[in-house]
């Protein structure tokens, strides 16, 4: 456990907001999922396949559409999905994660309803139950723009995904056994990217050409640090929002997050590392892929080139250089810059504080001191249903207690169309990653030390980012 006096925090803003119903295309999925052997460290491992495919099928789909996608659950336990970055406008019957939906029983199929209704950008899916996460199950989400709305940079010649994240030799149902047993998550055995392990996937560019790469990190526990030899990214998009186009030689991705930018290939014809690292471990991993010229004049060799390791004040620099861009159209033919957030009056202020408590002789985590134990019903049924006995309402608080952990089914109670000031404290020795199901907010503050109501003096107000996941560095004291 780290010193409390040294807090970090993200502070954010959010609204939940409704959706108009309208007849838009359909885009039809069939998934079976299924086990299957996969070797992407090398050594045999029971993967999860969707049809029979690791990382699994790509989401291509535009503004608006509705996406119909059949899951039949071929693996002999339950199973659910999660669409990390969709926006669940008054549809979490959708949302796939435990407490809102019903897990798809063994052998049976659910067919998933929904409406990428006012959204672009880049995501992925994953699936959200007994560390499935771990053995993959995971693929992009792409939304573009609709036809005649102005994007804020000339149509790429390409547009490649890339899904990287830490990866374990040890089954996924072994290390789900480590955490109910209450022990600590073993450092990762190494990283993926598109399901492979170093210089197993090729991105093949044309000279003098520009390619759009959409980066996600869909690992477990380990933020990554992105580049690519040689090359610089100019950043484009944020989990929906077009972003101020600032220029990178290399990018923090923090667990759960997703960036677009787009590269130029204005080097000489010849093969270069792209490169995935970790951030913040003792021990640094990395894998790399290849960035191939078509018209290429030689291989990569020698060592692929270094990044940032352990340095904090770098990465949280880098975060708040992520700005919007108030001049671009978002998913509508209207500014982003139009929505002026910073007028807001808040109707509720929320303090969540990570913590890694020991409750009879376990390990667990909690949030203001509270270790979430799920219940026999999902919460979305029991409320619908007003099943009484499965939750209470402000059975976790709004502020820190600075007590000891305990279990409960924790369920906060908020006010339809209301506002909320939410407050990401991280005392601990390690960073953390936080994610709005269903919904985006404005990352309006980071900083380290304690907050208090005088750090509103410091939010950014104009063009801060928008998006749903992140991250909260440890001890950051500036």
């Amino acid at each position: 456990m780290g010193d409390y006096r040294a807090v970090s925090w993200v502070l954010l803003v959010f609204v939940l907001v409704t959706c108009i119903s309208g007849e838009d295309p359909y885009r039809f999925f069939t998934w079976n999922v299924t086990y299957g052997d996969i070797y992407p460290l090398g050594v045999k491992q029971q993967g999860i396949l969707i049809n029979g495919q690791f990382p699994g099928p790509p989401i291509e789909s535009v503004t608006n559409d509705n996406l119909i996608i059949s899951v039949y659950n071929s693996l002999d336990e339950p199973f659910l999905l999660s669409w990390n970055g969709v926006q669940q406008r008054r549809n979490s019957w959708q949302d796939g994660v435990y407490g809102t939906n019903c897990p798809i029983p063994p052998g049976k199929n659910f067919t998933y309803v929904l409406q990428v209704k006012d959204q672009i950008g880049s995501y992925f899916y994953f699936p959200s139950l007994a560390f499935h996460k771990a053995a993959g199950g995971y693929g992009g989400i792409k939304i573009s723009s609709r036809p005649l709305i102005p994007v804020p940079f000339p149509p790429p010649a390409g547009d490649y995904t890339i899904l990287a994240g830490d990866w374990y030799k040890k089954n996924h149902t072994d290390l789900k056994a480590i955490l109910d047993g209450g022990g600590d998550l073993p450092f990762p055995d190494g990283l993926l990217i598109n399901g492979r392990g170093s210089n197993g996937y090729t991105f093949t560019v044309d000279q003098g050409k520009t390619y759009r790469f959409r980066i996600s990190n869909v690992g477990i526990a380990t933020s990554l640090n992105f580049r690519i030899q040689g090359h610089k990214m100019l950043l484009v998009e944020v989990e929906g929002t077009h972003a101020l186009q600032n220029t990178y030689s290399s990018l923090d991705i923090h667990l759960g997050q997703s960036y677009s930018v787009l590269v130029t290939a204005d080097q000489p014809a010849q093969d270069y590392y792209i490169v995935v690292s970790t951030r913040f471990t003792s021990q640094v991993l990395t894998t790399t892929s290849t960035l191939h010229y078509s018209n290429s004049a030689g291989r990569v060799s020698g060592p692929p080139p270094g990044g940032p390791t352990i340095q904090i004040d770098w990465s949280l620099n880098q975060a708040r250089s992520i700005r919007r861009n108030l001049t671009a159209s978002g998913p509508r033919p209207n500014p982003q810059g139009s929505y002026h957030y910073g007028l807001i009056n808040t109707t509720h202020t929320i303090r969540l504080a990570n913590s890694a408590p020991v409750i009879s002789g376990k390990q667990r985590y909690a949030v203001n001191s509270v270790s979430f134990i799920p219940a026999d019903t999902p919460l979305k049924l029991a409320d619908y249903f007003k099943i009484s006995g499965v939750f209470n309402l402000g059975s976790i608080p709004d502020n820190p207690t600075g007590g000891g952990g305990y279990l409960q089914t924790s369920v906060m109670a908020a006010d339809f169309r209301g506002f909320a000031e939410v407050v990401f404290e991280n005392p601990e020795d390690t960073l953390q990653s936080w994610h709005i199901d269903g919904h985006n907010f404005f990352v309006v503050g980071m900083d380290g030390g304690q907050w208090t109501p005088s750090s509103r003096l410091s939010y950014n107000l104009r063009d801060t980012i928008s998006r749903c996941t992140v991250q909260v560095n440890q001890h950051v004291a500036l």
